[in-house]
C-alpha cells in the first residue's frame, strides 16, 4: 500500500481498496472517527412493491462501523419515498414515470422511478455533513439504473469522498458494477459480525427485519442463494434474541419480517426454541416470511407454532407441479407435502386466503399447460396463488441455460428484468398467455 496517503484521504481509501483487492472487511476494520453515509438507491422498473424491504446487509454494517466509534448516516431512498400505507409497517412508494432505456424500448408498459424525488434527494444531500466515505448498496441486478443515478448525484455533492459499492448486484455482476463510477466494489460477502442491524438510522421504523441464518442447504438451480452465502450457518438463538430485543426497543417497531431463505430447517432445534422465546418476550409483534416458507416441513407441530407465535403472512414455496421443475427445486415439496401442509395450516387457525402460494412463471422450457396446472392444483385446495416471474440469476444454473439462448444476458443485467425475460424474451409462453395465467392466479383473490 501507499505510504505517502494518510489514513484520512480519498486516496488512501482508495489505494487501500486496490491492494487488498476489494476486500472491505479489512479496509472497514481499520476505520475509526469517519463520517460514514450508507445509502440504498431508488428503484428504477417496471414495478416494485415492498415486501418488507430494507438493506440489511448495509444496516449490519453501519451498526458494526458505529461500535467502532465512527459516525454513521443512513439516506434510504425508498424509505424516504415512501407513500400510502399497505399495512403491517409496509409502505406504496413514490413514483414517477421516466424514460425507458434501449433494451426496454419494445416493451408496451410504462417504467418507473420509485422512491425519493430527484429534488427531495439532493436536498436530503444539501443537509448532510461532508462523509469521508459513502458506502452504496445494490439490490436486483437489473436495477442498476438507480444506483448509477445516486453515484452521479453524490459525485456532484460530495466531490472527494470516496463511494464504496456492495451488495447484490455487485457480487453478482462485479464486471458490470465496476463500470458505474464507484472507487471500489464489494464482490464477496462481508465477513463483519455485527450485534444488530442499526434500524434506528430511520426516523420512525414501522417494522424490525432479521435473518436468523445465512444462506441456504439446498441447491435450486434457479437461485443465487449459494453465490452470495456459500456456506449455511444458523445463528445461536442469544443472537436472534439480542437483535430482536434491540429492534422491538424502537416504540413504532409493530411489526418483524424474517429474511430467511431456510427458516424451518432444523425445526426442532432452531425454530420451535425461537418461537417459544417470541410467544414469551415479543408476542405484541406480528411476524412475516416473504421469502417462502419449505412446505415439507409443516406439519401439525410446526402449524401449530406459527400460528401461536403470531406469523401473520404464510408464504409457501410451491414453484411448481411440473416434476422436471420440482426437481431443479432440489426436490423440496411434492405435491402431497403440499396438500399436507395446507390441512395443518387451517387446522391450526389459517383461513385459505392466509395461505399464499408462490408459483414460479417463465423457468427455461416452462409451458403454459405446466404453469396452468400448478395454479389449478393451488386454487382447487383453497389457497392463494402469488405468481413470481422467473429472472435469470448470474452465477446459476439455469441462467447458463437462458444465457445460451440469449447471451445478451451476460453483457446488459437490464435483460435480467423478469418482466422483460418472462414476457419479452423468453419464447416459451407468449405474453397474451402469461396475462391469462395471471388472470387466472388472481381470480377470485
Amino acid at each position: 500500500m501507499c505510504t505517502l496517503c494518510t489514513p484520512t484521504s480519498r486516496e488512501y481509501i482508495i489505494c487501500y481498496t486496490t491492494h487488498i483487492m476489494n476486500n472491505f472487511s479489512l479496509l472497514l476494520n481499520n476505520l475509526k472517527h469517519k463520517n460514514i453515509l450508507g445509502v440504498n438507491p431508488p428503484v428504477f422498473d417496471f414495478a416494485y412493491f415492498d415486501f418488507w424491504a430494507k438493506p440489511l446487509g448495509l444496516l449490519y454494517i453501519l451498526e458494526y462501523l458505529r461500535k467502532h466509534e465512527n459516525n454513521v448516516s443512513l439516506l434510504d431512498c425508498i424509505y424516504e419515498g415512501r407513500d400510502k400505507p399497505k399495512g403491517f409497517g409496509r409502505y406504496k412508494p413514490q413514483r414517477k414515470q421516466i424514460k425507458k432505456p434501449t433494451p426496454y424500448q419494445h416493451i408496451p408498459r410504462k417504467y418507473y422511478h420509485f422512491g425519493i424525488t430527484e429534488e427531495a434527494f439532493e436536498e436530503k444531500l444539501s443537509q448532510i455533513q461532508q462523509p469521508d466515505l459513502i458506502l452504496l448498496t445494490s439490490g436486483m441486478t437489473y436495477w442498476y439504473l438507480g444506483v448509477k443515478w445516486c453515484i452521479d448525484r453524490l459525485k456532484k455533492f460530495f466531490p472527494h469522498t470516496p463511494i464504496l459499492l456492495g451488495g447484490i448486484y455487485a457480487q453478482l455482476c462485479p464486471e458490470h458494477a465496476q463500470t458505474l463510477g464507484a472507487d471500489g466494489v464489494q464482490t464477496e460477502p462481508f465477513l463483519l459480525e455485527s450485534p444488530f442491524p442499526a434500524l434506528d438510522l430511520y426516523e420512525e421504523p414501522e417494522y424490525g427485519i432479521i435473518m436468523t441464518s445465512r444462506g441456504c442447504p439446498l441447491h435450486c438451480e434457479y437461485c443465487a442463494s449459494k453465490k452470495l452465502w456459500p456456506t449455511y450457518r444458523q445463528r445461536s438463538l442469544k443472537e436472534i434474541m439480542r437483535e430482536i430485543t434491540f429492534q422491538d426497543g424502537i416504540s413504532s417497531v409493530k411489526d418483524m419480517a424474517f429474511y430467511d431463505d431456510a427458516l424451518l430447517i432444523n425445526k426442532e432445534r432452531h425454530f420451535y426454541p425461537l418461537c417459544n422465546e417470541l410467544q414469551k418476550n415479543f408476542h405484541h409483534l406480528h411476524y412475516h416470511t416473504p421469502n417462502g416458507l419449505h412446505v415439507r416441513e409443516i406439519d401439525e407441530t410446526c402449524a401449530h407454532y406459527l400460528r401461536e407465535t403470531g406469523f401473520k403472512t404464510i408464504r409457501l414455496s410451491l414453484e411448481s407441479t411440473d416434476p422436471v421443475i420440482q426437481q431443479a427445486s432440489s426436490s423440496k415439496v411434492s405435491d402431497h407435502q403440499y396438500v399436507k401442509a395446507v390441512e395443518n395450516l387451517l387446522k391450526a387457525g389459517y383461513t385459505h386466503h392466509d395461505i399464499e402460494t408462490y408459483i414460479l412463471i417463465g423457468l427455461p422450457e416452462q409451458s403454459y399447460q405446466s404453469v396452468y396446472n400448478a395454479i389449478s392444483f393451488v386454487r382447487s385446495l383453497g389457497a392463494t396463488v402469488k405468481t413470481a416471474e422467473y429472472s435469470p440469476i448470474p452465477g446459476t444454473v439455469m441462467f447458463e441455460d437462458c444465457a445460451k439462448k440469449f447471451p445478451l444476458l451476460k453483457e446488459e443485467p437490464l435483460y435480467q428484468n423478469n418482466t422483460a425475460y418472462c414476457g419479452y424474451i423468453s419464447e416459451d409462453i407468449a405474453p397474451e398467455e402469461l396475462q391469462q395465467l395471471k388472470n387466472l392466479a388472481h381470480k377470485g383473490s
